[in-house]
């Protein structure tokens, strides 16, 4: 028989990233707590407010047609780039040289900062010289997303389609390549059509990774910030000011910490109860296998 010894020091080996997760997270989120109850002038005094700016951000019509607009931009965006993404991976080889080439185009979009995606499409989609712009206006439509809202928001959703729509594609195409090849011919064997191998085989395989994509692409589409900021700058009038910016607006432009404060934890706290309904939706997921 082994007689094995039990360390219980392990716990010395995550330390670092305890005290790294507190220092960067915890301390910050606390901080920001603390200013959401309070007033403060400067000079570091504090004045105690209660729920006063939870209220007013609540009651805020600012807030509310901020919020309308980002949970529409979020609807739009996973509308299309959800259906994209897995009709591009369908359409994708799976084997050869073109199976690197694809993949390498696929990740190409995703390595670009996010500042220089919007720096990038602003001078694309510039009507005088932007190579979009002018070849809008060159089919004699009238394109100018500096002034025209819904040319502003088209653009915006356009850019971030282009951004994202590659992560998607290549989770689906993940998802894709791990299925046996033994479920294709079972279905060649039975006649099945495209349509059926992928409504039967194909859709049902990739649940858990649509799940998943849906997540990211929620998370990241709901707190979007630099690109719209780079190209738009929230404009023209608040056609693109979307929550983050509007927070920034807030807390930066007008220096109400209060107020934004409480702003920035509402949001927060949106992000994770979304976030916990798509993470239950993958636990009965799991668990119905």
């Amino acid at each position: 028989m082994i007689n094995r010894t039990h360390n219980e020091k392990a716990w010395l080996l995550v330390l670092p990233v305890v005290i790294l997760v507190a220092f960067n997270a915890v301390i910050p989120l606390m901080t920001v707590v603390n200013y959401s109850f309070q007033e403060t002038f400067g000079n570091n005094q504090f004045f105690w407010e209660g729920v006063k700016w939870y209220e007013q951000v609540l009651n805020s019509e600012r807030f509310h047609q901020a919020l309308g607009r980002q949970i529409f931009f979020t609807a739009t965006i996973l509308i299309i780039e959800i259906p994209l993404g897995i009709a591009i991976a369908l359409c994708m080889p799976k084997k050869g040289i073109g199976v690197s080439i694809c993949l390498v185009l696929m990740a190409l979009p995703l390595l670009i900062p996010w500042n220089v995606v919007g720096a990038m499409w602003n001078i694309f989609a510039l009507p005088d010289i932007g190579l979009l712009g002018r070849m809008i206006n060159g089919l004699g439509i009238d394109y100018n997303f500096t002034q025209q809202p819904i040319a502003a928001w088209l653009t915006v959703v356009l850019m971030d389609v282009w951004h994202w729509t590659s992560l998607v594609v290549l989770l689906c195409y993940a998802g894709l390549c791990a299925i046996p090849d033994a479920y294709y011919q079972a279905a060649r064997i039975d006649g099945a059509n495209r349509w059926q191998i992928f409504r039967f085989i194909q859709l049902p395989k990739l649940k858990r990774v649509l799940i998943i994509a849906v997540l990211l692409r929620f998370m990241d589409s709901f707190m979007i910030y630099t690109e719209p900021f780079v190209l738009t700058g929230g404009g023209p009038g608040n056609t693109t000011t979307f929550l983050s910016i509007d927070l920034a607006k807030i807390a930066l432009g007008q220096f109400d910490l209060g107020p934004a404060a409480a702003m920035s934890l509402i949001y927060f706290i949106m992000i994770l109860l979304f976030c916990w309904v798509f993470y239950t939706l993958m636990m009965r997921d799991e668990s119905e296998q």
